[in-house]
């Protein structure tokens, strides 16, 4: 079915032909000790150094047990929610999991282009998956009406990855509805300034469920900790499917300690650090419109996602100058000529802009 905001797609068809499991580690797995970083939308310069202090300092206690009771409340108190709205994990990774595994649903759709670790899970639980495709050509923005009445479980990103749009609160809020499950991957919104557009927290949206990661800002993807924030009945069903004592110790502690006012303040500043860094890079981007490089705007994520003639080639010549980028085929509702790029500081990024313009004059040499 065609709409005029974007395309529902169902199983079997060429989107089976994206690498749902290809995330941007892939890029700096072997070589990237050589490489320049800007495929994976992790903080650079993180953990910080009091928080390594701090999980360090737990390490002591690995003889016992974990207790997330701390670190649960903490989050709660952080989002002016009751505990038993609460439920950690092992990473956000975790949680689109055990809402496969967990939630029941008739007939799944994710949101595309998106993170695609959602849509892998809920294959890997058995279900068909319907997409709705979002198109480039109307900046890759949700329309809403567009989704099916039947589709009983909806998954969205905000912002959403690889894209870096943040999608109106109140248009997310549009999808809910009685019988439906709205999970909400708010991974990144932590990085956004003043979290606008957030819906973690919300008690008022029936079926909503948000999921939040502490490893982006924090530089904490090796220990793996996130969260969910739900009805209680919902998360008692998650936690049900989660293993015993799924979150490490130490990464209860880190959860604890991100919670607290120094960190979210850190969090606030980084956030707007991020955005003057973006706006950096997406200009530096503009320079080369006659090239033919397009960047999607308003970003507002760390990243930024951009379309150019042979990507691919581009993006081969920028490892070969000592930078790693993010392909885009792999995302549903992206081909071969997008590439996803992590913003960094503008030393960084001065030096992969020129890198660009190396690669780019190189194209068909």
């Amino acid at each position: 079915m065609r709409t005029d905001s974007g395309g529902r797609q169902g199983p079997g068809g060429p989107e089976d032909a994206h690498d749902l499991r290809h995330h941007g580690d892939a890029e700096v797995r072997d070589d990237g000790s050589a490489l320049i970083d800007l495929a994976v939308n992790v903080r650079a310069g993180t953990p910080p150094a009091w928080l390594r202090e701090h999980i360090a300092g737990s390490l002591g206690g690995l003889a016992a047990y974990p207790d997330g009771r701390a670190a649960r409340a903490a989050v709660a108190a952080r989002h002016g929610s009751p505990v038993e709205r609460v439920l950690l994990t092992a990473g956000a990774a975790e949680a689109f999991v055990l809402v496969a595994r967990a939630l029941k649903a008739r007939q799944p759709l994710v949101v595309h282009p998106q993170f695609t670790e959602p849509e892998a899970a809920l294959r890997d639980a058995g279900y068909t998956v319907d997409r709705l495709l979002l198109r480039a050509e109307d900046g890759f923005r949700l329309d809403p009406d567009v989704v099916p009445e039947d589709a009983d479980l909806v998954v969205i990103g905000n912002p959403t990855n690889p894209t870096s749009v943040l999608h109106p609160a109140d248009r997310i809020v549009e999808l809910a509805r009685p019988g439906r499950t709205l999970v909400v991957d708010e991974a990144f919104m932590d990085a956004v300034p003043d979290e606008r557009e957030a819906l973690a927290g919300r008690t008022d949206v029936p079926g909503l469920v948000v999921l939040r990661s502490l490893t982006k800002t924090w530089g904490l993807a090796g220990l793996r900790i996130g969260y969910v924030l739900a009805a209680p009945e919902t998360v008692a069903e998650l936690e049900r499917a989660q293993p015993l004592w799924p979150v490490s110790s130490p990464a209860l502690a880190a959860a604890e300690a991100c919670m607290t006012p120094r960190a979210l303040s850190e969090q606030g500043h980084a956030a707007w650090r991020v955005a003057a860094d973006r706006a950096h890079l997406v200009a530096g981007l503009k320079e080369f419109a006659s090239d033919g490089v397009h960047v999607v705007e308003p970003s507002e994520g760390p990243f930024v996602l951009v379309r150019l003639p042979e990507a691919a080639v581009v993006r081969e010549r920028l490892r070969r100058l000592g930078f790693a980028v993010r392909r885009g085929d792999t995302f549903p509702g992206l081909d071969g000529g997008w590439l996803r790029l992590a913003v960094r500081d503008r030393a960084t990024v001065n030096r992969f802009l020129q890198a660009l313009d190396q690669a780019l004059s190189l194209r068909g040499s």
